[in-house]
Parts: C-alpha cells; structure tokens; sequence
C-alpha cells in the first residue's frame, strides 16, 4: 500500500500509527471517531455485571469498563457483500 501513495515503508508506518494514535486520543476525550463511508468508533461504558469461572463455576464479578464500539458504515457493508458476492467465500480472490 505504500508505494500506492508515493511513500518508503517508514513514512508510511509512521502515518498509520499517527492516524491511529489519533483515533485513540479523540476515543480517550470521549468523543465518537466517524470516518466517512467507513464507520464509527465509540467509546461505551459497560456496567459491573457477575461472570463465572468457566473451570470451577464459581460466581466471579466483572468490573465496570470502558470499550471501543465500531459501527460499520452501510456504504462499508454494502462493498464487502458485494465483493463477497461476486468472489464467493471470503479469501479466495
């Protein structure tokens, strides 16, 4: 993808970790992160709930967190089931 945008591998690198360095800054604000035809990232805060241990089924608690949504866009959705329409199963183009 680099050398689709003129750039050496560092630069590139660089740019993606920015713009997502970004993405985490403006989620840690609280803000919600819309990229245009591809979706939103949110930030959203899940309540303490109870939770099980698999192993000994004893009842554990599960803290209160903050968690990163994404939302696909419907322009998003609608490329993907295209292309997975006309290429059959995911992977195999």
């Amino acid at each position: 993808m680099f050398e689709k945008v003129g750039l050496n591998k560092r630069e590139a690198k660089d740019m993606v970790e920015s713009f997502f360095e970004e993405i985490r800054i403006a989620l840690e604000r609280g803000e919600m992160v819309k990229l245009s035809g591809f979706g939103n990232f949110q930030l959203r805060k899940k309540p303490q709930r109870p939770g099980r241990n698999p192993k000994t089924g004893e009842e554990i608690p599960i803290t209160a967190r903050r968690v990163v949504t994404f939302h696909a866009s419907q322009k998003l959705k609608t490329l993907v089931e295209k292309s997975f329409n006309g290429h059959g199963e995911p992977g195999n183009e």
